[in-house]
């Protein structure tokens, strides 16, 4: 008979879970643009931040760099990473190539569900707007296009998603694009009707269209601001 599959052991899983709780935090963080592009990331002031220790903080910045959200220099540390006009210019070429892949996947295995996470994410974002709350407008509108991801069922696509996503919001905070009028709750109610009617064709044009406006949004003026990382994460 074969064994029964080992679980992992309880340490380990908490080690994960910590971790997990460390990267999701710096994650929203660069989201809502309360973590600039270039504020650099010390291992001791994170470790004392989040009560663990600097070795666990390396594995989350390894983690962070290895999606090309943070950069990592020798003898210099841990960075959020600052795109260059060029990577800003081969992020959108990227995502022009993939959300409408995303949105056709998502299109055929569509179902009631579904239609209803994205109607209630569509909700989040008019009622964050409707209460001016900017932070939580630059997170879930980089959330929707996760999402899209997340419920296509595709985990290659959705992991190449969030990490474009990510560096988009860097994008947009580093080029200074308005974030008000780049990513308008509008637009996402477009895509989401054109999906709720299996309009696969209008669904690919209006995201594509979205992302040009994202795009042609940005100037190319860089202004690094330093940061108060304890004030970021405080509770």
């Amino acid at each position: 008979m074969p064994r029964p599959a080992r679980s992992a052991p309880t340490g380990l899983l908490a080690r994960e879970n910590a971790n997990d709780e460390i990267y999701e935090r710096i994650y929203v963080a660069i989201l809502e643009h309360r973590l600039h592009p270039g504020t650099k990331l010390g291992e001791d002031r994170l470790a004392k931040i989040f009560n663990v220790s600097r070795a666990r903080v390396r594995e989350v910045l390894s983690r962070l760099a290895h999606e090309q959200i943070v950069e990592l220099y020798p003898q210099r540390g841990a960075f959020v990473a600052q795109p260059t006009p060029q990577q800003a210019i081969d992020v959108f070429e990227a995502r022009r190539l993939i959300e409408p892949a995303i949105l056709k996947r998502l299109v055929t295995q569509l179902t009631p569900d579904k239609v209803a996470r994205l109607r209630q994410h569509e909700e989040l974002e008019h009622d964050a707007r409707r209460r001016d709350d900017r932070r939580a407008v630059v997170r879930l509108s980089g959330e929707f296009h996760v999402l899209l991801a997340e419920l296509a069922g595709n985990s290659a696509l959705l992991r190449s998603l969030r990490e474009l996503s990510t560096l988009t919001c860097l994008i947009i905070f580093l080029y200074d694009a308005p974030t008000a009028t780049s990513c308008r709750a509008d637009e996402h109610a477009e895509i989401v009707d054109a999906i709720a009617k299996r309009d696969t064709a209008r669904a690919e044009k209006l995201m594509l269209a979205h992302l040009d406006h994202i795009e042609h949004s940005l100037s190319l003026d860089n202004n690094t601001v330093e940061v108060d990382l304890e004030a970021v994460f405080r509770d």
